[in-house]
């Protein structure tokens, strides 16, 4: 009976440390996970959305002329659930003239929401 315990607990132990491990490497943009009602600093969010940058350009849904680009402009703005980062990156050299500015969001906190082309 105690090796049965044993082989049980085991089993379990392992679950969750694939479960926790899995969750841990899920997101390449997850250093900017942040919890609570805090206001993120604009010299965060700015990090936050070059990270999140890297990341588009590395997963091949960002040209790579994007990989040097800086954030343009950093505002506060009225979203639809509350107070939000909105993020500007200009880039002349994108290959698509329609996708030259690309705008990330971020929660108050600064935690990544939505990137697109259109600002909306």
């Amino acid at each position: 009976m105690n090796n049965t315990i044993s082989t049980a607990s085991l089993a379990c132990t392992l679950a969750l440390a694939s479960l926790f491990a899995s969750q841990v490497h899920a997101d390449e943009g997850s250093k900017c996970h942040f919890h609570g009602n805090q206001p993120a600093a604009q010299a965060v969010v700015a990090d936050c959305a070059a990270q999140r940058r890297d990341v588009l350009v590395k997963s091949g849904k960002l040209d790579a002329s994007w990989r040097t680009i800086q954030p343009e402009k950093i505002d506060a703005v009225s979203g639809k659930k509350g107070k939000e980062w909105k993020v500007t990156f200009s880039n002349p050299a994108a290959p698509d003239t329609a996708k030259r500015a690309l705008y990330m969001f971020f929660t108050e906190s600064g935690n990544f929401m939505a990137a697109n082309f259109s600002g909306k």
